[in-house]
């Protein structure tokens, strides 16, 4: 695959999860104290199960084509930061979102889900660094 589509599949994954990461970090994230605590366990794991079908493919996408660019030579300062930003997502993500979500899908816990929240202001920092860095490559 040509390098500029691999970049615009690239691109477009990361605008993708920024624009998903502020929805849920404004909207999604704060409202799940208003679900109902009883059964809590099965709307958490509706949430996973829903925004994972979406997000999934997406990260994956946006690692793969980081890879495939790394290997093909792309080493600007810019794109590399980008690189380690996603790095740090995919950290905080197995490191801190991951664990909150498992304890939330055994039931309310305000500790997670105040975790949760606190913690996503990771991804969703390093999300918009890594657009606005992509979209300084696309400018040059």
């Amino acid at each position: 695959m040509d390098a500029n589509a691999v970049f615009a599949i690239h691109c477009a994954a990361t605008f993708a999860m920024c624009g998903l990461i502020w929805f849920v970090q404004i909207v999604h994230y704060p409202l799940l104290s208003r679900f109902s605590h009883d059964g809590f366990a099965e709307s958490a794991k509706a949430h996973c199960d829903r925004t994972g079908f979406i997000a999934g493919p997406l990260m994956v996408a946006e690692a793969g084509t980081l890879l495939l660019l790394l290997a093909g030579g792309m080493r600007g300062g810019l794109f590399l930061t980008s690189g380690a930003l996603l790095a740090i997502i995919w950290l905080s993500t197995f490191l801190l979102q991951v664990p909150a979500h498992r304890a939330l899908l055994r039931g309310w816990d305000p500790g997670a889900h105040a975790r949760l929240v606190a913690t996503n202001w990771i991804r969703t920092v390093c999300w918009t660094l890594r657009s606005a860095a992509l979209l300084a490559i696309l400018a040059k």
